[in-house]
């Protein structure tokens, strides 16, 4: 492609695209980076760079970009049916694809209910909830648990149980209320805690407080398994997920876990719920589950949620919800191809060196001035930038800390997106450990050439 041509595609994007999440004001006065290709773990942008993709989409890459395996499949998908919908009908990709994801999930859940995104998966999870109590004859049980710092999607449901204020605040007068939970996040743990250890306790002391008081009036508890993502890849202790689990248990309130970007192999297991040993009542699924190549969610959950839908047409017990290109069989032969590489290509026994190798880097960062913070669970990361690790003192949000960092890595030959002063790796999963050892010394040297100018 040459040089008018990518004038002329960033003249259009500015003209005609508005981006998510991206004040659209400095977007209009940059040169936006064009991506036409996709190679494996790289990019390439219509100017013909490339760049290691260190979010892997947005958190949605398996295999890498392009893998031979799926493009054949969705190819071989569309010379046979592109879509049909659900409603009155089932469809071959869907059908097997639910009996694998069957195959696969936790013990337990038996159910699939397909939709497009993230967040209507979480959407249907709520829903689904509050519905199950209104058939078991308890229709007091209408509210939610959500946990401080959460995110679980963009529409009015999920932000409801949502606790980020950056994204959440200004839709307040549109959401329903919830009861939030204090999270853990022991580097600025709301109870003073530095041990993460100490602070999951103290978290899971106040989730308990909470049940006890409202449990005859709440339907369900959601919570992002293991990590919470957006919020800035904090990572909870080993033991509280399975400790929710039990209190779920115990005060009668169903779990929904939002699996949506930690699932699929990115925690080092399939699930991040099988970590802990335990089954949800309902999970929420998308990103990679087509390995990023196509819009598609699963939200699965137990007989016993099942059950309760089940009744004569007259007693209007139907789930009423739906979405037009539910179960597509394009984007469902996507997922079927991503789950053969997963067992043909030993994926997750693959992930053990990777892990460890980025353990150890994360490490070393410890001793870089201007990191407060690491945190890992498998392929997931999260470095916290500081003015002031001793302090704790935060860069003034203003600076853009973090965004001048993944500008950086840009010049180096890496695209990154981060999460306010948080640096985010998550690379695809089938990154190599050269390319990983790349990423990782392009985030060091852009960490230290951006800090070292405010020391």
């Amino acid at each position: 492609m040459n040089t008018s041509d990518t004038k002329t595609l960033r003249e259009y994007d500015r003209a005609h695209v508005w981006h998510p999440f991206t004040q659209m004001k400095e977007w209009e006065e940059s040169d936006p980076v064009v991506i036409v290709r996709g190679e494996g773990t790289w990019i390439v942008d219509s100017e013909g760079n490339r760049y290691l993709d260190g979010v892997a989409a947005i958190w949605t890459n398996v295999h890498g970009h392009c893998k031979r395996e799926i493009n054949e499949a969705i190819k071989a998908q569309v010379d046979t049916l592109e879509h049909s919908t659900l409603l009155g009908l089932a469809n071959d990709k869907a059908v097997l694809l639910a009996r694998r994801l069957v195959e696969i999930a936790p013990p337990g859940l038996c159910k699939v209910f397909y939709s497009d995104n993230g967040s209507t998966a979480v959407e249907i999870s709520v829903k689904m909830a509050f519905q199950y109590w209104q058939h078991q004859g308890k229709p007091e049980k209408t509210k939610f648990i959500s946990f401080k710092n959460a995110y679980h999607g963009d529409t009015i449901g999920a932000v409801s149980v949502g606790g980020i204020d950056l994204y959440h605040a200004v839709f307040r007068p549109l959401l329903f209320p919830t009861i939030q939970a204090p999270a853990p996040y022991c580097y600025r743990c709301e109870f003073g805690e530095r041990d993460r250890a100490n602070c999951g306790m103290r978290c899971l002391k106040e989730l308990e407080r909470l049940m006890e008081i409202h449990a005859h009036e709440v339907a369900g508890l959601v919570i992002e398994p293991l990590v919470q993502g957006a919020g800035g890849m904090i990572v909870q202790p080993d033991g509280f997920v399975r400790r929710v689990r039990e209190l779920c248990d115990r005060y009668d309130i169903l779990m929904i876990a939002d699996e949506v970007a930690v699932g699929f192999g990115r925690t080092g297991a399939m699930f991040a719920c099988e970590r802990e040993g335990i089954t949800p009542d309902i999970m929420a699924l998308s990103k990679g589950i087509t390995a990023g190549y196509l819009p598609l969610a699963a939200t699965m959950t137990t007989q016993k949620i099942y059950d309760a839908f089940i009744g004569e047409y007259r007693e209007m017990k139907t789930f009423f919800h739906g979405h037009t290109f539910t179960g597509n069989p394009i984007a469902c032969a996507a997922a079927l191809a991503s789950l053969d590489l997963f067992e043909n290509e030993r994926l997750l026994d693959s992930l053990t060196n990777k892990i460890g190798y980025l353990a150890e880097r994360l490490q070393a960062l410890n001793e870089v001035r201007h990191v407060g913070e690491v945190r890992q669970c498998g392929m997931i990361a999260g470095i916290e930038l500081v003015k002031d690790a001793e302090t704790r003192e935060p860069f003034p949000w203003e600076e853009r800390v973090g965004i001048q960092v993944c500008l950086e890595a840009r010049n180096r030959g890496i695209f990154l997106r981060p999460l306010g002063n948080i640096i985010v790796v998550f690379p695809p999963l089938s990154i190599s450990l050269d390319e990983l050892a790349f990423l990782m010394d392009g985030i060091e040297a852009s960490i230290r050439a951006i800090t070292e100018l405010r020391t």
